[in-house]
């Protein structure tokens, strides 16, 4: 078996800059308020028309692809991590393949949320290892910003979340000790309406503790209604305190379970790049797991948590800002809906 690693890596951001206090034009809320609670101080947001997740995943895989030293037709599958896709079927995968002009290759889609980076990562892991694939293109991207409830009654959940990018290829490598060197994926689906997006889906409500009034007819009808847009219940749901219990306790186990699959310990780790959810959460993984500031990369107080972009955005960021060298032990972990969580280790 082969061992892989990422080749190239790229991000993208949208121009549209919306601080604190920009929010406060739309809800009752304060840059106090909201960097007290997420360590945010500002995100960007795609053009509301004419920008998508699929567009700007283009742009953070054109970067990739360059850096990587291959074209677009050495891509040989596509993975594309979102919860915010184009259409609510095809997925983004295929979209991208289009809009790059790409050779007809496989292109898969993965809902796993904030941790979807994680698991698109490890699949591609799989693939090259087997020798099925020799380029991996894997893509994570967000625009939160069409569907958010930008008033008081969303503000928990909307100022949070930002839009954006990244992208990162996967290829064989023949160097020793180098590379992706294991990932680990988990779930517990006990408190999954804890994190959730309810509607529209097949459920009808089965799952939650009221279901929706729905209309009175034969077949269909169970997609979404008027009523749910004016309540609220069509938007993004979370009990962020229940969010925020399970993560500071998986985010450790996972990164633990990565280093003591290498015999490493945390003292080995060189950077440690954690899903962007929430700042509060990173410094407390910080702290139990003992690192110091150097040793952990944050840069949610400038986009936001952008769920399976967040990951490849950081990576990129930190990569670019000469916080990444060669041999450098880098961990990637992330928690989100579902639960979901993983955890890769990679040896630059």
């Amino acid at each position: 078996m082969f061992q892989s690693k990422i080749a190239g890596i790229g991000y993208y951001v949208p121009k549209n800059v919306y601080t604190n206090n920009d929010l406060t034009r739309f809800m009752d809320t304060s840059d106090e308020w909201i960097q007290e609670r997420t360590g945010i101080k500002e995100r960007r947001y795609a053009d509301r028309i004419g920008e998508t997740t699929t567009t700007m995943g283009v742009e953070a895989a054109k970067i990739a692809i360059e850096r990587a030293n291959i074209s677009k037709e050495d891509v040989d599958f596509i993975i594309f991590a979102t919860l915010s896709p184009d259409y609510y079927f095809p997925g983004c995968a295929v979209l991208l393949q289009r809009e790059m002009g790409m050779n007809e290759v496989g292109a898969l889609d993965i809902r796993n949320q904030c941790s979807g980076f994680i698991y698109a990562l490890s699949i591609a892991d799989q693939f090259v290892k087997t020798g099925m694939y020799k380029n991996v293109l894997v893509v994570g991207s967000e625009k939160h910003s069409f569907a958010l409830d930008f008033s008081t009654r969303g503000r928990a959940v909307s100022v949070i979340f930002g839009d954006g990018a990244g992208a990162v290829v996967v290829q064989p490598t023949t160097e020793a000790g180098k590379g992706i060197l294991s990932t680990h994926l988990h779930s517990d689906g006990a408190e999954a309406e804890k994190l959730a997006m309810y509607y529209p889906g097949a459920s009808s409500g089965i799952w939650l503790d009221k279901m929706p009034d729905w209309p009175e007819q034969e077949l269909g009808g169970l997609l979404m209604t008027k009523e749910m847009l004016e309540d609220g219940t069509a938007f993004p749901n979370m009990d962020g305190q229940a969010v925020f219990k399970k993560a500071v306790v998986k985010f450790p186990e996972v990164i633990h379970e990565a280093l003591t699959k290498n015999n490493l310990k945390t003292s080995d780790i060189d950077l440690l790049i954690p899903h962007q959810a929430n700042l509060r959460i990173s410094q407390f993984v910080q702290k139990t797991l003992g690192l110091n500031e150097d040793q952990v990369f944050n840069n949610i107080q400038k986009y936001g948590n952008t769920t399976a972009a967040s990951i490849p955005i950081a990576l990129c960021e930190a990569w670019e800002a000469g916080k990444i060298k060669e041999g450098d032990l880098i961990c990637l972990a992330a928690f989100g809906a579902g639960f979901t969580w993983g955890s890769a280790l990679i040896r630059w």
